[in-house]
């Protein structure tokens, strides 16, 4: 008897962890190369999107720009019985907030929130930025096309409001259109501080900054190659924090680490084509992007972008020099590239909105012991819980156990000292949250 109930658990441990839902392949197949080829080339006929560029004509500049975005959403919405709630958010950047800001200029973001059925105030966002540049920051006149960097993130984010209004989700997304990223990060700096002042719970940010382009500077071409970019630990962690790390370990576990594993874990799953790299940098090496304020606010966010970038494509005039024709235009993006990115963050937005919150705490214990214990904080409208643990050295969570709807466990056989270990939160739908590192130690 005790055989059985013992095979009748392992089989059940193993049928949640194999299973998929077949919501995420529909997803997967909705997204339209078609749609946002379209998009893309929208936005790259509005001739310049600078911040600072024209907000008056209907046809050029950031203005016709942002209100032809905000016009897609608002269509979205209206196919899906205003599931979306479509507006601008502003704030006004004086001239001198840096040496990019020349002329006072309001920095305008578009969002389009569906929220959601059961934790309304929880929020997974998808964003991509509006504003292009050419090699002089200050130049808000001169064509800036902004095909790759960064009309595809931004076509991609508008896209995946598309296929996702067709569902309901019980987490909260925001698709969002970001202003400012080249004049210096105010546009998520305003959203991010817009959040903490609304009390937004964000559960993360998918910033997707160029996603179109397929062949390197050096002479690489992949079309299955893509980069997740995650800072290792918050910088709003406390000096008890960072001594708890000395002892305990988790240099490379924050919270947008985790987020990173996540969107690893689920393309691995559903989309096996693809080979996303996680990079353990908060971005490329010396530059910056949109996450990066969500992060200094406290909240995990993540940079999902093509592995191969072109510089000569990138912040540059066009022109042909030395025989290289440089410019960010149309006939480098790569299409059905930009959509198989948008179709990960597209599955990875819905995998979290189906998912109950995390747990807020997660103890461990086992020390000196032949054991791993763990204590968490339930979670409403869980069905159960799943413990991961992997070597120390590992990137990605590589073993786990379901062990059912109960708030404290004992791993046997396991040493605590040769492992890192996390918890997550299993749904009645299969779905489950991200990971979280222990954040508190019981004896």
């Amino acid at each position: 008897m005790k055989k059985l109930l013992l095979l009748t658990l392992l089989t059940s441990a193993i049928t949640l962890t194999a299973q998929t839902d077949q919501r995420i392949y529909d997803i997967i197949d909705a997204v339209s190369t078609e749609r946002i080829e379209n998009d893309v080339t929208k936005l790259v006929n509005f001739g310049t999107r600078h911040t600072l560029s024209d907000t008056v004509s209907t046809t050029r500049g950031i203005g016709a720009a942002r209100r032809w975005i905000k016009s897609e959403f608002e269509k979205t919405s209206a196919e899906c019985n205003g599931c979306l709630n479509v507006f601008f958010q502003k704030d006004l950047v004086k001239k001198g907030a840096n040496d990019r800001i020349v002329k006072d200029v309001e920095v305008v973001n578009v969002l389009a929130i569906q929220k959601g059925s059961k934790y309304p105030n929880r929020y997974i966002i998808m964003s991509g930025d509006i504003d292009s540049r050419v090699s002089d920051p200050t130049n808000f006149t001169d064509d800036s096309p902004g095909a790759n960097d960064n009309a595809s993130g931004m076509a991609g984010t508008i896209e995946a409001a598309r296929v996702l209004s067709k569902y309901k989700f019980e987490n909260s997304i925001i698709y969002m259109g970001l202003s400012g990223e080249e004049q210096g990060l105010f546009g998520g700096g305003g959203i991010a501080q817009y959040a903490k002042d609304k009390g937004w719970e964000v559960i993360g940010i998918f910033n997707n900054d160029m996603i179109g382009n397929i062949t390197g500077v050096d002479g690489t071409v992949s079309n299955v190659d893509f980069r997740i970019f995650s800072e290792p630990v918050p910088p709003t962690e406390t000096e008890a924090q960072r001594k708890a790390r000395r002892f305990y370990g988790g240099e490379v576990d924050g919270i947008s680490r985790q987020l990173a594993r996540y969107v690893h874990k689920n393309v691995k799953q559903y989309m096996p084509e693809m080979n996303p790299m996680m990079i353990y940098r908060l971005d490329r090496f010396g530059r910056g992007g949109h996450h990066r304020p969500f992060n200094d606010a406290g909240f995990p966010g993540i940079r999902i972008m093509e592995a191969h970038e072109n510089y000569t494509q990138q912040h540059q005039d066009i022109r042909v020099e030395d025989g290289i024709a440089y410019g960010d235009v149309l006939e480098h993006v790569n299409f059905k590239y930009a959509a198989k990115l948008t179709a990960v963050n597209a599955i990875n937005l819905a995998s979290i909105a189906w998912a109950p919150p995390a747990p807020k705490t997660v103890k461990i214990g086992g020390i000196v012991e032949p054991a791993a214990k763990f204590q968490w904080s339930k979670v409403d409208g869980a069905k159960g819980y799943k413990i991961y643990w992997r070597d120390t050295t590992s990137p990605t969570w590589d073993y786990s156990r379901y062990v059912g709807d109960v708030s404290e466990f004992v791993l046997k056989g396991i040493v605590i000292d040769n492992f890192f270990f996390g918890v997550s939160t299993v749904g009645e739908n299969g779905f489950e949250s991200p990971v979280v590192f222990p954040n508190g130690i019981f004896r």
